[in-house]
Formats: structure tokens, C-alpha cells, sequence
């Protein structure tokens, strides 16, 4: 009896891990560049010569979906958005080198080139800071543009290239914070090939339908495996009742 409860609890705990993500992925089904998390689900066994007749569930969220979200355009000199795969190398709150797709880029006051979530975006040269007062441009190959206001009529400078990593034959995986890092460490080599769209976004790739459809199937499956609890208790004291008979 004791197995279809522990099996019954194992699945709740795995329905409830698949419900945070689903609700994380609902959040930011609009946020720019946002991949859909994903969650992989094992087996828990303990090793031994004995027979194994129960096994917890361990379900976790390590990856997230690579596929490629809408394109929007925006007209803004300095949105970028990134195809194939390649992602932005930026410098994360700890100061390593991460990865993203958001390409919502602004310069701040200190004249550092940030993304969205303000982390400093990360050049061939490092970090990527321009003189403030100038306009600031991004090519279709990832150049930083240079134009003086005071000088209109001549040709935008390049001061700088956006780091565009390709990820391509590497593991990687998404942190906490929403950044892909290499899995077990290093740092995503730079392809020089990469091309982006100026003046347009990258959009979530999170189908708000689907995520609706998937909150209600775990719902689901999390009501089931409770009856199974209620089930195993009514077989409990059935079973007593029996040996009170005999």
C-alpha cells in the first residue's frame, strides 16, 4: 500500500515543479526574446542488490526551447534581432560572460550599451561603451555605428562589434536569471558569420495557448494523483477491517 502512496506523492510534487514552470513561461509570454522553459523529469532509484519496487520522481527545469520567436519591427536604430543560432554575449550580474536573445539595446547614462535587463553588452573588445551625445547605430553584421550630430553629412563610424556567439555542437543551459550559460563552464566562441535585423525585436517564443492547455492537463494530473492518496487510504482501512473479521 505504502508503494502507491509513495508513487501517488512523487507525481504530485513533479505536478506542482511542472506548474511553477508553466506559470513562469505564462508571465513572460511577452517579454522580448524570452525561450520557453522546459522540464526534464528522471527517475530516482536507490542502488543496491535489492528489488527496486519504488522510485521518487525528480523533475526539474534545465533547458528551454531554442525555437525561434516572432519578428516584430520596430524602427529603433538600436534593436536587434538575432537569427539562426546565435545569441548576444552579455555580462551577467556575477560578471561572467552570458548569453541572450533579448535584443532591446539602449545606452545608459555612463555610455555603456545595455540590454533590456541592463547588463552591459559585450563587444569584441569587452563590455561596449560609446561617447555619449553621438548616434549610435548596429549593422546587419553586428558593427556598432558611430554618427557625429555635429558632422551629419559624413559616413558612420565603427567603433566596436557585438560579440554574436554561436551555440551551435555546444550545451548549454538556462540559469535563474534567465541567461544561457555553457554548461560546466567556458564561453561560446564568436561567429563571424552571424547577422542580425536591425530596427526589430525578437519576440517570446511561449504559445500562451499551449501553456493554458498544459496548466490544465497538470491540474489535471495533480487531482488524480490526490484521489490516488484517497484511494489507497479507503483500501487501507478495508483491508483492516478484514483481518478485524478473521
Amino acid at each position: 500500500m505504502d508503494r502507491l502512496i509513495y508513487t501517488a506523492v512523487s507525481g504530485m510534487n513533479a505536478s506542482m515543479v511542472r506548474q511553477r514552470m508553466l506559470a513562469s513561461n505564462l508571465a513572460n509570454a511577452q517579454t522580448i526574446g524570452f525561450r520557453a522553459e522546459l522540464l526534464q523529469a528522471s527517475p530516482v532509484t536507490v542502488d543496491g542488490p535489492a528489488l527496486e519496487v519504488r522510485a521518487m520522481n525528480r523533475s526539474e527545469v534545465h533547458t528551454a526551447s531554442l525555437k525561434e520567436g516572432a519578428i516584430n519591427q520596430t524602427g529603433r536604430a538600436l534593436d536587434i534581432a538575432m537569427h539562426g543560432k546565435v545569441m548576444l554575449a552579455v555580462q551577467a550580474m556575477d560578471g561572467t560572460e552570458a548569453y541572450t536573445r533579448r535584443g532591446d539595446l539602449s545606452v545608459s547614462a555612463t555610455g555603456v550599451v545595455q540590454n533590456g535587463d541592463g547588463l552591459p553588452v559585450i563587444g569584441e573588445g569587452g563590455p561596449v561603451t560609446v561617447p555619449l551625445g553621438t548616434h549610435v547605430s548596429i549593422a546587419p553584421d553586428g558593427a556598432v555605428m558611430l554618427t557625429d550630430p555635429a558632422t551629419p553629412d559624413q559616413p558612420p563610424v565603427q567603433v566596436e562589434r557585438l560579440k554574436l556567439a554561436s551555440f551551435a555542437g555546444s550545451q548549454i543551459e538556462k540559469g535563474l536569471d534567465g541567461l544561457f550559460r555553457v554548461r560546466e563552464g567556458g564561453v561560446l566562441p564568436s561567429d563571424a558569420d552571424a547577422r542580425v535585423t536591425p530596427g526589430a525585436l525578437e519576440q517570446s517564443n511561449v504559445s500562451s495557448t499551449q501553456v493554458l492547455v498544459d496548466m490544465i492537463e497538470a491540474q489535471r494530473l495533480f487531482d488524480i494523483r490526490t484521489k490516488l492518496i484517497s484511494t489507497a487510504r479507503e483500501l487501507d482501512e478495508g483491508g483492516a477491517r478484514l483481518m478485524r473479521l478473521s
